[in-house]
């Protein structure tokens, strides 16, 4: 398989995985607290993130390495932090769609002036005409989405 056709097809297994996680951790969320829920998946991830790093790795020695990035590169945990309380919070509160489409439509925002402006170390890649067009379609579809009846 090639690389690009792999990481095709985690994406949509991420894409896929989203989904789900909204409506679980909605459901954990209600039962034992929304902060309660967010320690509890960020203590899981943690801890299955170093169990696969040993098996693949043998080893935790990236973690030294890691501390002596840029600073702005050590975000990527606190976004998904900030993803996990949001999503948490949100879907009991608007529904599993509205969430994930509002959340895909900023990511697809973001995703395009990251793009367009090469922010982060990233290759710029142009907005033309149909990107614009698939970002405000997904904007609309996520407004609309807001809607229960």
């Amino acid at each position: 398989m090639s690389g690009s056709a792999l990481a095709t097809g985690l994406a949509v297994a991420a894409g896929l995985a989203g989904s789900i996680q909204v409506a679980l951790m909605s459901r954990l969320g209600e039962r034992i607290g929304v902060l309660e829920a967010l320690g509890f998946s960020a203590t899981l991830t943690a801890g299955l993130a170093v169990v696969i790093l040993v098996l693949a790795r043998h080893s935790v020695a990236g973690f030294g390495r890691a501390v002596h990035q840029p600073w702005w590169m050590l975000l990527g945990g606190v976004m998904g932090l900030i993803i996990v309380f949001t999503v948490t919070y949100a879907g009991p509160r608007i529904g599993v769609a509205a969430t994930v489409g509002i959340l895909i439509a900023g990511q697809l925002v973001m995703g395009a002036a990251i793009d367009r402006w090469g922010l982060f170390g990233s290759e710029r890649i142009a907005l033309h005409w149909p990107r614009l067009l698939g970002i405000g379609l997904l904007a609309i579809g996520a407004a609309l989405s807001l809607r229960k009846n």
